[in-house]
């Protein structure tokens, strides 16, 4: 969670590099319940909220997601 978006994902790419993970959410403090971004060094994926429900939040997106590339990961390393 970032209050300047300028150093965002900077930070983001750092946490990548110094705690060797395969992606990193990076959020900014007055956009995060509207949208985050997922880096993973390769990619930039945006993931935002679904709009058209009122009560849907930026959570079910951004899990759908790294469900999905999860089950990728296991599945490739499977081979």
């Amino acid at each position: 969670l970032e209050t300047d978006s300028s150093i965002l994902l900077k930070k983001a790419n750092a946490a990548l590099e110094k705690y060797k993970m395969h992606a990193v959410v990076a959020n900014e403090l007055s956009t995060r319940k509207e949208q985050v971004v997922v880096t993973t060094g390769v990619e930039k994926i945006t993931v935002l909220r679904d709009n058209s429900d009122s009560a849907n939040d930026v959570e079910k997106p951004l899990i759908k997601l790294l469900s999905e590339r999860h089950a990728t990961y296991i599945e490739d390393s499977g081979r």
